[in-house]
């Protein structure tokens, strides 16, 4: 994979995007960056199955250095964000620079696919989607000196619903999971994807005024009966989004708990 700075490379996206085809369902607002922080590189990478750019945001703090692996925090946006979306939310990178995490956000292929969690309207965005955040994963930790016992995984809404469906697709990945108001399928075997995790540490936070309450008390009861470590946090009178996104105690919460849990398995 050949790493690209997307500022550099955005007409030939466009150029890309207009005369294939086969690229139909990706828009140039896909690409779309929102997060303006020069501590934030704007990258993207030629994506294996079919030679796009695609674009990914990247955070290290000041202290990393070639010799002490730093832990790393893989962080899903929600649904029609952008893929830095998250870097944005206040305090992230604060904490993550004070606690030396590097941080990265893949775009999920497109910024409705879900991360493969549910179907899409062409099946072939939801493949993708799962596919852009692992292939970034393994980009990250090709080029830098990760911790492999301290790789988090972390997702608010449609990457809530998506940080469930790669941990259950890659259960010896990661250290701890974190989830805020996560948006999985109604229908979705709850038993079945939690059997999969349930060695996995996982923070969950959740606005007890969001309606997806209901649906995110149903899977923390699940964790409790199957013995899953897990915390769980419902914070009263919070909404859906700026909850997590405009509040740093909150945010801060989720680092709190990575910066406790270690692969030991």
């Amino acid at each position: 994979m050949t790493k690209i700075n997307i500022k550099t490379s955005i007409s030939f996206t466009i150029v890309l995007f207009l005369s294939c085809s086969v690229f139909a369902e990706r828009l140039v607002t896909d690409d779309e960056s929102h997060i303006n922080d020069p501590r934030i590189q704007h990258l993207s990478y030629l994506f294996p199955p079919t030679g796009e750019l695609i674009p990914y945001a990247l955070f290290v703090p000041s202290t990393y250095n070639e010799v002490d692996e730093a832990p790393l925090i893989i962080s899903l946006h929600g649904l029609g964000r952008s893929y830095d979306w998250l870097m944005g939310y206040h305090g992230f990178l604060d904490e993550a620079e004070a606690n030396g995490y590097i941080v990265v956000t893949p775009l999920g292929y497109i910024r409705r696919g879900w991360y493969g969690s549910r179907p899409t309207e062409d099946p072939i965005d939801a493949k993708y989607s799962e596919q852009d955040v692992m292939e970034v994963i393994d980009l990250i930790i090709n080029e830098y000196a990760i911790d492999s016992n301290r790789i988090y995984l972390w997702g608010h809404s449609m990457g809530g619903a998506g940080t469930y469906h790669i941990a259950a697709k890659n259960p010896e990945m990661f250290a701890a999971l974190g989830v805020a108001a996560p948006a999985p399928l109604q229908d979705l075997d709850i038993d079945k994807t939690l059997n999969h995790i349930k060695h996995i540490p996982t923070f969950v936070l959740q606005g007890a005024e969001d309606g997806l309450v209901t649906l995110t008390r149903r899977w923390v009861s699940k964790m409790q009966d199957i013995g899953m470590q897990h915390v769980y946090a419902e914070i009263p009178g919070g909404d859906h989004s700026l909850v997590i996104s405009q509040n740093s105690e909150h945010m801060e919460k989720f680092i709190d708990f990575f910066n406790i849990v270690r692969k030991n398995y």
